[in-house]
C-alpha cells in the first residue's frame, strides 16, 4: 500500500512558502427544535497558530493516526470524498486524527477503538501561503449522539462547551471557521437523502471563497 505522507505534496506552494500538514477538526453538534449548538472552544494566547480563536477541535495527522485500528470503517461516501484528495491510508488517517484529537482536547470520545462510520466531511480548507504554519484541514460533522465521555480535556482549549450557532457566529472568528459554520448548517438543512447525494465537497484555498472539489 503506497506510503501516505503527512506534509501535503499535492498543493504546490509560492517559493518560500511552506508545505501544509494534513490536518482533521471535529464539529460534535447537536440539533434541538431551533437551536443548533456546536462543540467549540478558545485557543489559548501562546499559541502559534489561531490564538485567542474560538475553534473546533482538532489537529494535525500523526504517522501513528494512519495505522491505528477503527470499531468501523469510514462510511462509503466520506472515504469516496476524501479520497478525492488522499490515499487510504490518509483517509482512515484523518478519521483517526479527528477522533483522537476530540479525546484529547475535551475528554469525549467516539469510542475505543473509535467508530469512524459516524464521520461526515463537509469541507476542506488550506492555509493560505503566506502564514509560517500552514494546515490542509479537513472539516467533519458528527451528532453529539455518537459521542460519549464527561467534557473536560487536556486543557488546549479554553472555555470549551457547545456554543449556539447564532451566538457563535456574533463572535470575531477566524474566516474559515466562520465559512465551514455556515456549510455545516446548509448540510443540516438538506433531507438526508440530499446528503447522502453529495458527490463534491467545498474547498478553500484562499480566504476568498469556494470552488466544489
Amino acid at each position: 500500500m503506497p506510503e501516505a505522507p503527512l506534509i501535503d505534496q499535492q498543493t504546490p506552494p509560492r517559493p518560500g512558502a511552506v508545505r501544509p500538514r494534513h490536518a482533521a477538526s471535529l464539529i460534535v453538534y447537536r440539533e434541538g427544535g431551533d437551536d443548533l449548538s456546536m462543540l467549540m472552544g478558545m485557543r489559548g494566547a501562546k499559541h502559534r497558530f489561531m490564538p485567542n480563536r474560538l475553534v473546533f477541535p482538532g489537529g494535525a495527522v500523526d504517522r501513528a493516526d494512519l495505522s491505528t485500528p477503527a470499531a468501523t470503517p469510514l462510511n462509503a461516501q466520506t472515504e469516496h470524498l476524501l479520497r478525492k484528495n488522499a490515499n487510504e491510508r490518509l483517509a482512515h488517517g484523518l478519521g483517526i486524527a479527528a477522533a483522537r484529537e476530540l479525546q484529547e482536547e475535551t475528554g469525549l470520545s467516539l469510542g475505543s477503538p473509535p467508530r469512524l462510520d459516524v464521520l461526515h466531511l463537509l469541507a476542506r480548507a488550506v492555509t493560505p501561503p503566506p502564514s509560517p504554519i500552514r494546515f490542509n484541514a479537513r472539516f467533519f460533522a458528527v451528532d453529539a449522539v455518537h459521542v460519549s465521555g464527561t467534557l473536560g480535556g487536556d486543557g488546549e482549549l479554553e472555555e470549551l462547551r457547545f456554543y449556539g450557532i447564532q451566538e457563535a457566529l456574533a463572535l470575531d472568528l477566524a474566516m474559515p471557521t466562520r465559512r465551514v459554520l455556515e456549510r455545516l448548517r446548509l448540510w443540516l438543512e438538506m433531507s438526508p437523502g440530499e446528503r447522502e447525494a453529495r458527490t463534491h465537497i467545498p474547498v478553500m484555498l484562499r480566504d476568498r471563497g469556494w470552488r466544489m472539489e
